[in-house]
């Protein structure tokens, strides 16, 4: 593989380029000097160094194979709408703890918030969560997982 370089191809090549692609390049090499001029070695040393972070963290979180399965199964729709439901409960919770007064106490105040129909269905929730997670730990203990 040979590069032409006769007086013949030149023509041919600077017609190509107009004075727009050249005022590009300027201001191309331009940018790539203002940029170079701007970080200073202590600026370069640690956006090395954040970007070998990056990747070993990536590197690691790839590795996870836990991970990697709750990512996959996040992206189920059922799940993301899960997780919505879920950032939506915890913002309207915090609004409310923080208006409410602080609890009394005391076994007729627990009466009174078991028989609110949120709190049961939150503690029906957590129950058919932890029987879910319990039966799955023992399957995975089971197979030697």
């Amino acid at each position: 593989m040979t590069i032409e370089t006769s007086s013949e191809a030149l023509p041919d090549a600077v017609a190509t380029f107009n004075s727009d692609d050249l005022q590009q390049l300027v201001e191309l090499g331009t940018l790539v000097s203002a940029a170079r001029d701007a970080l200073s070695d202590d600026m370069i040393a640690r956006a090395a160094g954040a970007f070998s972070e990056g990747v070993t963290l990536l590197d690691r979180l790839t590795r996870n194979e836990g991970l990697v399965h709750l990512l996959q199964e996040m992206d189920r729709p059922e799940n993301q709408r899960f997780l919505i439901s879920m950032s939506n409960a915890f913002t309207a919770a915090s609004r409310d703890l923080a208006t409410a007064p602080p609890a009394g106490g005391g076994i007729a105040g627990m009466l009174k918030l078991l028989s609110d129909p949120g709190t049961q269905e939150g503690l029906r929730l957590m129950s058919l969560i932890g029987a879910r997670l319990s039966d799955s730990m023992r399957e995975i203990h089971r197979r030697g997982g």
